[in-house]
């Protein structure tokens, strides 16, 4: 079970499971620790607020037997989260016509089964690109710019036709080969999110372009570093944070680089409230496009195993991503970040009003709470013997009654791998 303590009134015993900023932008790059010794307490209260810790794996934090001041802590934390709750909630639910964008120039121009065999061919391009591209840049090779263009400009004409084909193949993870593919997913949230921004055609490609060679500098960290499992020294940290500027250098080199392309790759880890990297940008200093970039870059990290986490689930993840808007993000950008995404995100395990459990394919995007579903169990949680996709804005459940999604389960839930029915499609 988890629990959110101030960092106050953290202990030795304790064992910390989250933090309150993204892991990949902290020194403790390995999630998940027992609190063994004073100095470990002294590094946490000098980068977080609060943080969570698992009381399965390590003590817990009782606070009617802490201290009045622990126990006030605990009720102010507590009330934050349920108003912090309540106005996610809102805001994913919130109509499109409320949007702070304009009404989307871009309509579904095919439905996701028939996109999805587009989709198919189109990703496993850009796969192969970005393995090329790694490859190429491990051997000290110049970036083949044009072919990356051409196979962006395949991802925008994809997105702009029915973006949930996409998402829902970059679903596909493999932490074998991270970089790579956690290029390709980002390119796939940042032109999703620049079509739900309404972006034109031409800016969408730059924007793409940005997201697919963001981590083009990577290749260059030695691999003792990028694939040591446990947590970084200093000088490590320092040097896996060089691969934004090794990234340029390779980029500049190669040639024909829009530069809002390298505005993406150059601040994708620069943070809102100066606490980021390479420059220590902050606010307004921070570009619209970088913003972007923090964000899916952000998101799809976490919601990704890697060497250093577990990963999240999409609806934990954006909650999280709503309450660092301030700090961490620019925050009417995560807002519209979250609405694009909606409040239960394609690949989502979910638990059904009627008892079944499902997977989430693809959103609604008139009406938020009314996506379609694949179904894997039902109410008995045994499986259907057959393929089921049940849009829930008609589909009823055996009784008569209108299907509505109870709650977002965490993510590997029930030994479900939400992939296993999204590509059967």
């Amino acid at each position: 079970m988890k629990k959110k303590v101030d960092i106050r009134d953290i202990a030795k015993g304790m064992y910390v499971s989250d933090l309150d900023r993204p892991w990949v932008e902290s020194p403790f790059l390995f999630q998940g620790f027992e609190i063994k010794n004073d100095s470990d307490i002294v590094d946490l209260q000098k980068h977080c607020t609060y943080v969570y810790i698992d009381t399965e794996l390590g003590i817990d934090f009782i606070p009617q037997a802490a201290n009045r001041g622990a126990a006030n802590r605990a009720r102010e934390l507590e009330e934050k989260d349920k108003q912090l709750k309540r106005e996610f909630r809102r805001l994913a639910e919130m109509p499109l016509s409320e949007n702070k964008v304009q009404a989307p120039a871009y309509q579904d121009r095919t439905p996701l089964e028939q996109e999805l065999r587009e989709a198919r061919a189109i990703q496993t391009k850009a796969r192969d690109a970005m393995r090329e591209v790694v490859e190429n840049v491990e051997k000290g090779k110049k970036v083949d710019v044009p072919m990356a263009k051409k196979v962006v400009g395949s991802m925008v004409d994809s997105v702009v036709r029915n973006p949930d084909a996409l998402v829902c193949l970059s679903q596909l993870k493999d932490v074998s080969e991270y970089t790579a593919l956690h290029s390709v997913r980002s390119a796939v949230l940042a032109l999703a999110f620049g079509r739900h921004l309404v972006f034109s055609k031409e800016d969408l490609a730059t924007l793409g372009m940005g997201a697919m060679l963001h981590d083009v500098g990577m290749a260059r960290v030695p691999k003792e570093i990028l694939d040591k499992p446990g947590g970084l020294t200093p000088d490590e940290f320092a040097i896996m944070q060089k691969h934004i500027q090794w990234g340029i250098e390779i980029l500049e080199k190669s040639g024909d680089v829009p530069p809002l392309a390298l505005e993406f790759i150059k601040q994708h880890h620069e943070r809102h409230d100066g606490s980021g990297y390479p420059n220590k940008l902050k606010g307004d200093q921070i570009g619209y496009v970088g913003g972007i970039g923090s964000i899916v870059d952000v998101y799809d990290a976490i919601t990704s195993d890697t060497t250093y986490h577990a990963a999240l689930s999409a609806e934990e993840v954006l909650k999280m991503m709503y309450e660092w808007r301030h700090k961490d993000f620019n925050a009417s950008l995560v807002e519209e970040f979250i609405k694009c995404m909606g409040i239960f995100p394609i690949g989502s395990l979910v638990e059904l009003s009627a008892g079944g459990i499902g997977v989430v394919v693809t959103i609604n995007r008139s009406r938020r709470l009314k996506p379609k579903v694949s179904l894997v169990l039902n109410e008995n949680l045994k499986p259907y013997g057959k393929k089921i996709v049940a849009d829930l804005s008609v589909h009823k459940s055996t009784k008569g009654e209108e299907l509505k999604i109870k709650r977002v389960l965490p993510a590997g839930s029930l030994g479900i791998n939400p992939m296993d029915h999204i590509v059967l499609l």
